[in-house]
């Protein structure tokens, strides 16, 4: 892809719960106000009307062509975030885009979603979880034509928020555990918490000892490495914000996710620097390391 072209990008959409089509798409189309309004995520229109675009849209890529499993819906989405082309089928995103956005949480159709995709040599944005079992991960890295076509994880993973600067770890001193929480499930949840504690620590998911319990609603991971530990809770549907506790010789200090915009438009532009340049922008071991600590902490 040559550095002057404005990529075409496809958005696949939608599943329950699960507002990406409509904001990941507006933050590269920017969006029309009026029919925003009635998206059925109303943090979505609330987060977007804090922004200004075109000003703080992503250059240099434009999501083209948009499909759901329900022609009314994609077409709102299109009405929305200022989409052009709404497909019939997924797969007629082949020969009209350049990547696709996968932009679904169900891990469990990621698979067949992404199969035309990935053997027609497109990068592929996998929402989070990119599955659900390391089977089935490497049935999709099977699918690749090349190192870095599949991209995924959780958006928090680059979060301001979360990021473990140099005068936090002089103000806690050696940070040996943490505590995280997350509201809804630890299948379509707990990336948000697992993957930025493995950014910050730079930590494998393979040597290391997984224990799970359910409390209630809540599911809690303890995950013990030989130096480290961490203790992930999913609440269920329990409202309340994203947190991240960090223990440290010298005190603690807790991590509160705020800004989904910033963390979603970050994520997007490190896929789309690698669309560009072929580059592996997510290192398949940090896809590995996430789902093998999902796949032994479900219940």
């Amino acid at each position: 892809m040559e550095n002057g072209q404005s990529l075409r990008l496809g958005v696949i959409g939608s599943s329950e719960g699960n507002g990406h089509p409509y904001s990941w798409a507006a933050i590269f189309n920017g969006y029309d106000a009026a029919a925003m309004a009635s998206c059925p995520f109303p943090v979505i229109p609330a987060y977007l009307a804090r922004q200004s675009f075109p000003a703080d849209a992503i250059p240099g890529a434009r999501v083209t062509c948009v499909w759901t499993q329900d022609r009314a819906e994609a077409e709102h989405i299109a009405r929305a975030s200022l989409i052009p082309t709404v497909v019939e089928r997924y797969q007629d995103m082949v020969g009209q885009v350049d990547a696709v956005l996968l932009a679904r949480d169900d891990a469990e159709n990621h698979l067949e979603m992404s199969r035309p995709f990935l053997d027609a040599g497109l990068p592929v944005y996998i929402d989070k979880p990119v599955a659900l079992t390391l089977r089935t991960l490497e049935a999709l890295f099977a699918l690749q034509q090349r190192p870095g076509q599949i991209f995924s994880c959780s958006a928090l993973k680059y979060a301001r928020e979360f990021e473990l600067t140099e005068a936090v770890r002089r103000e806690l001193g050696t940070i040996r555990s943490v505590a995280a929480v997350s509201p809804k499930s630890w299948e379509k949840y707990g990336a948000h918490i697992v993957d930025p504690v493995l950014r910050m620590f730079s930590l494998s998911g393979k040597d290391c000892r997984v224990g799970a319990k359910r409390v209630g609603a809540t599911t809690e991971v303890a995950v013990e490495w030989e130096n480290f530990s961490a203790t992930f809770a999913n609440l269920g549907p329990a409202a309340g914000d994203i947190r991240i506790t960090l223990v440290g010789e010298k005190g603690s200090k807790e991590m509160v996710f705020k800004d989904s915009f910033a963390a979603f438009k970050r994520t997007l532009e490190i896929f789309v620097e690698g669309v560009r340049t072929g580059n592996e922008m997510i290192a398949k071991t940090d896809m590995i390391s996430f789902v093998s600590i999902l796949e032994r902490g479900a219940l």
